[in-house]
């Protein structure tokens, strides 16, 4: 199937044409004539299959100029790089239409994005917690929307956004189209079908777990942290195929130290992005990224999300996520549009059940691979890696009640309290051997 082959207009053609795509991805092919018939759809697919594209170019061949300010399409995404993301593509396929695009997110100043709400579009984007912002204070009315996207719901919901996602959908008329991509279907992604949708239909690109077929997939078995970094670093050093690599850490910290033992000995070559970075500095570190000056990025899982880098040559998995599905989803960022991926995980004993979860959901046994002969073996351990030493406690046998003694002492006698009434003329004849009597009343 070629795009000419879909029920696509010239401008989108033209569009299609000069960004160099020539036929649609599987979740692209079956979306759009779902989508083009008005019905709910429920689009299934991994990272990396189109899923943007699957979701904008029946959007976009249906869309019709309006001369109302307020947008007719909200699509909704779980971090701030996607909506850069989404709103990109849009601008892209757009490029021989007239429709304005707005993008709005948190941890920003919101005054310019709302005076770019204020006026006026066509399509919004936005991540539920800032959109939710904008409605509450006015200045961006939901009145007109007539189709709604959710894209990587089950992210949002990893995310802690699910009272924020249905407080959008309640603010919605209810005469919409509403469209949603994720990649696994879990309980809080089918509560919101149940509650939202009518009669979706289902639409699934690959079965959730199925491994990609152009990425190659490999792993070595390493005792610690720092054989980790040595092995990293001597991979960057022998293989000059690895130019546009993607490296995943497990936490913000172990990106940060990792960044600090790596950008000495790769200098101007290194970026690392986490949720702690302020946006300008992620967005310039994928900006450098894309454009080949930093060979290698590291990032967390949640950022890496709203990542959509083209030609990404490997992807490390520096450690073995604890969450299968997010296996799926790092390796789903190399080996895209029909190129080859490779994707290589470093594993230590304590993460091998990590490791066998993924087989598990893959039905795939990852080939291990040996050691280089060259590798330096680390004995230095992280904090976490240490031992623990556990104290032996030792327990102190208490009396029995019976045999233990009173729990006060006897007061002394100077101490004890006798309640007795004291007359004046005896505390006197006691002080002065004899009774004083006070003078009588004049």
């Amino acid at each position: 199937m070629r795009f000419e082959d879909l029920n696509l207009n010239t401008p989108l053609l033209d569009a299609l044409t000069d960004l160099g795509y020539k036929t649609p991805t599987t979740i692209q092919g079956k979306v759009f004539s779902v989508v083009m018939s008005g019905k709910d759809v429920c689009g299934i697919a991994q990272t990396g299959t189109g899923k943007t594209f699957a979701y904008l170019l029946p959007i976009l061949r249906q869309w019709t100029y309006s001369k109302d300010r307020y947008p007719q399409v909200l699509i909704v995404v779980p971090t701030r790089e996607l909506v850069v993301q989404v709103v990109e593509a849009v601008k892209k396929l757009s490029s021989y239409l007239t429709l304005e695009v707005v993008g709005v997110y948190g941890g920003v100043p919101m005054k310019p994005q709302r005076t770019a709400v204020e006026n006026g579009m066509d399509i919004v984007v936005a991540t539920p917690g800032r959109l939710l912002d904008l409605v509450y204070d006015g200045s961006l009315r939901l009145k007109s929307v007539k189709k709604i996207v959710i894209d990587e719901m089950d992210e949002m919901f990893n995310l802690g956004f699910r009272t924020q996602l249905n407080n959008v959908l309640n603010l919605l008329p209810p005469k919409r189209q509403n469209l949603m991509f994720s990649a696994t279907i879990t309980d809080e992604v089918e509560a919101i079908i149940n509650n939202y949708f009518n009669a979706p239909v289902m639409v699934e690109a690959a079965p959730t777990g199925t491994p990609l077929e152009n990425i190659n997939q490999t792993a070595y078995k390493v005792p610690n942290f720092y054989t980790k970094v040595n092995l990293l670093e001597l991979l960057l050093r022998d293989d000059p195929d690895m130019t546009k690599v993607l490296v995943f850490a497990a936490t913000k910290r172990m990106a940060d130290e990792l960044y600090e033992e790596l950008e000495p000995k790769f200098p101007g070559k290194a970026g690392v992005i986490h949720s702690n970075k302020e946006q300008n500095h992620r967005f310039n570190t994928v900006n450098q990224f894309q454009a080949g000056n930093y060979r290698f990025i590291i990032a967390t899982d949640v950022i890496a999300r709203g990542l959509d880098i083209s030609e990404v040559t490997h992807v490390i998995n520096f450690d073995t996520p604890e969450v299968p599905e997010n296996y799926i989803h790092r390796i789903g960022r190399t080996g895209r549009a029909d190129k080859k991926g490779i994707a290589i995980t470093f594993i230590t004993q304590r993460e091998q059940e990590a490791q066998d979860r993924i087989e598990a959901l893959m039905n795939y046994k990852i080939p291990i691979t040996p050691l280089p002969e060259d590798l330096e073996i680390s004995d230095v351990l992280t904090d976490d890696e240490k031992p623990k030493v556990r104290m032996k406690e030792v327990l102190i046998k208490l009396p029995k009640r019976d045999e233990a003694g009173p729990a006060f002492h006897e007061k002394s006698a100077k101490n004890k309290k006798v309640n007795v009434k004291i007359k004046h003329s005896d505390v006197m004849k006691k002080k002065y051997k004899k009774p004083i009597k006070r003078a009588p009343k004049k």
